[in-house]
């Protein structure tokens, strides 16, 4: 079903390009997963957990730009704090990542 989202709904998500610096395996996730690092640019250096080890090897993803909504509440999982929301697509119950097709400045803002 769907769901009506107010124009102030939406532009209260802080939604921005960030560039992938580090990626590593999130071992203690329940569900396998990645501990990302992203570079927000002015906004800072922001971390997240993000469940996409099918789709993605870690070499694969330093360097890629991804689309993130940076002002989520930070969440604990397991003994890592998750800052941002990583946006991705559901393909074949797989997450399918959210980037610019050009490259773009870390920190630019979406909406």
């Amino acid at each position: 079903m769907e769901k009506n989202v107010s124009v102030e709904n939406f532009t209260n998500l802080d939604i921005r390009v960030g560039t992938i610096i580090e990626a590593k395996d999130f071992i203690q996730a329940k569900r396998k997963a990645y501990q990302l690092v992203i570079d927000f640019g002015p906004i800072g250096i922001k971390k997240s957990s993000a469940q996409i080890t099918e789709q993605y090897k870690i070499m694969d993803l330093i360097g890629k730009q991804v689309i993130a909504i940076v002002n989520f509440s930070p969440k604990q999982i397991a003994n890592f704090m998750s800052e941002v929301l990583v946006l991705g697509i559901y393909h074949n119950a797989k997450v399918v990542l959210i980037s610019p097709d050009i490259k773009v400045n870390n920190g630019d803002k979406i909406g």
